[in-house]
């Protein structure tokens, strides 16, 4: 991690933790990590979702805290670092992918609403950021939006994206109490916040392509699955009484 001044952004004292999910990022967790500011964040934990390369010595040459997670799947991993994180204090907690495609450095955007305005809530959306061309493939765009208009019909909050890059407050977190353990993730966090009535806002982000080749969006099984995984959680929250714990 690298440090930067603070006089364009200030903490208030808030502490703040990021969770990477990773698996197998060797070639990207260092550019990463040295792309985060130290001057904002307390703590950056890696989780190594049963990596087969060497994604975790990777992250340990640059003091990230390294967790492992055998478990396969996105949400197993980010389980695993909130198992870790929320007894230790932290007020905020971003989520950033390991692959490179977001911008950590846009950081103080997400953090900002929180710390400055109260939202529990912040996504970052690619969808109203800048988006280097073919970034993004079409069915993940496609999704994205299916996705966020069946947010907003059921529950009437207008998300633009199910983006990777957000920031919550970890007491929000607590009343979500999240779940999923792959696909699911971003979604089941939007819902839930919706139907808790948390506040919640998109700011928009810089995305760029992936280094390496996506393991959802970048092979069919892998879009078919997330976006059928999607879809049922929407249809799940969307059609029964259930409440998030």
């Amino acid at each position: 991690m690298h440090d930067i001044s603070t006089t364009e952004f200030r903490l208030n004292s808030a502490r703040i933790a990021v969770i990477i999910p990773a698996f197998n990022e060797e070639g990207s967790i260092g550019q990463v990590l040295d792309d985060i500011s130290s001057d904002i964040v307390e703590e950056v934990i890696v989780v190594n979702n049963a990596s087969s390369d060497r994604t975790a010595e990777e992250a340990e040459k640059l003091n990230a805290t390294v967790l492992t997670e055998t478990r396969r799947g996105y949400g197993s991993a980010c389980l695993k670092g909130l198992e870790y994180a929320m007894p230790k204090g932290f007020d905020v907690i971003v989520f950033l992918d390991a692959d490179y495609s977001d911008h950590p450095e846009e950081m103080p955007s997400l953090l900002r609403p929180i710390l400055e305005e109260k939202y529990d809530l912040v996504i970052g959306s690619r969808s109203i950021g800048q988006r280097e061309k073919g970034a993004m493939p079409p069915q993940a765009i496609f999704g994205n939006w299916l996705a966020t208009l069946l947010i907003r019909l059921f529950w009437g909050y207008r998300f633009t994206d199910l983006g990777p890059f957000r920031a919550v407050r970890t007491e929000a977190l607590k009343q979500i109490g999240m779940e999923d353990t792959n696909y699911g993730w971003t979604v089941e966090m939007q819902i839930k916040a919706a139907r808790l009535g948390l506040k919640a806002t998109e700011v928009p982000v810089s995305y760029r392509k992936r280094i390496g080749v996506s393991k959802i969006s970048g092979t069919i099984p892998g879009s078919l699955k997330a976006g059928w995984k999607i879809l049922y959680t929407i249809f799940r929250y969307g059609f029964t009484r259930e409440r998030p714990k």
